[in-house]
């Protein structure tokens, strides 16, 4: 038997193996899956971005009288017009607004149609939580304001769901039907409204809460699976491939 080229430069050949090719087989077929569920998710994202910007930047109707799929409408750009009932406001904890952590003021809002709405006014700093710290702002009478709707619930993975304080009329995410009991009328509880920028007495509280915009990242993560998938494709092709003797060693 003649000795093995020292030098490496014998002819080579393409020889799998059984168990490295399943292993990869498996682990190619988890990287395309992650990479194809993140371009989903981008086609996804991009819905979502675009169905805001049209819902919210439309002109304001009517609040529905009826809400039989409250997600259909949601972020629709409405027209409000009532009282606020300051008396009974509930607070939407850590909030930020340009950096500065707060909290956000939901109000009760009794429409003139009869009919009370939770209307998310907007943020405050916590050292101005205290209605009578910004007592400017606390609208009387009657009042006109448009706000984009919105449904409640806890909207990320359960098993990281905080819990509400409702004893203290604080929220880390809003529950309609439990806040429903804290008020002294019946309340809508399919939607709340976020009530737009606008200037109000005082500067407080700063409306435009509502996150139209949203991260969109989904097309690198996606680049990034399909490319660790070229790169073990390309480790498996040079394991294999190699000198006829050391595929004979192998063998």
């Amino acid at each position: 038997m003649s000795a093995p080229d020292s030098t490496g430069s014998g002819p080579r050949r393409f020889r799998p193996t059984f168990w490295a090719t399943v292993s990869t087989l498996l682990a190619l077929a988890v990287l395309i899956a992650l990479g194809s569920w993140q371009v989903d998710r981008l086609f996804w994202k991009q819905e979502q971005i675009a169905l805001r910007h049209e819902r919210s930047q439309g002109p304001a109707v009517a609040l529905p009288q009826s809400f039989p799929d409250a997600e259909s409408v949601e972020f629709t750009r409405v027209k409000l017009a009532g009282r606020f009932l300051h008396d009974q406001e509930f607070y939407l904890g850590a909030r930020t607004e340009s950096g500065r952590v707060g909290l956000n003021v939901v109000t009760p809002f009794a429409l003139d149609d009869g009919r009370v709405i939770l209307v998310n006014r907007g943020w405050v700093p916590e050292n101005r939580r205290d209605p009578a710290t910004r007592a400017e702002g606390q609208l009387a009478g009657e009042v006109s304001l448009e706000a984009l709707l919105r449904t409640d619930g806890w909207k990320s993975f359960d098993f990281a769901k905080p819990p509400n304080s409702p004893e203290e009329r604080f929220y880390l995410w809003l529950d309609l039907p439990v806040m429903a009991e804290d008020v002294d009328r019946p309340i809508v509880q399919e939607v709340y409204a976020d009530a737009v920028a606008s200037d109000i007495p005082g500067g407080l509280p700063i409306g435009g809460q509502t996150r139209i915009q949203l991260t969109n990242d989904h097309l690198q993560y996606a680049i990034t699976w399909y490319a660790f998938a070229v790169i073990l494709l390309v480790i498996y092709f040079l394991f294999h491939y190699r000198r006829e003797d050391e595929c004979e060693d192998a063998a």
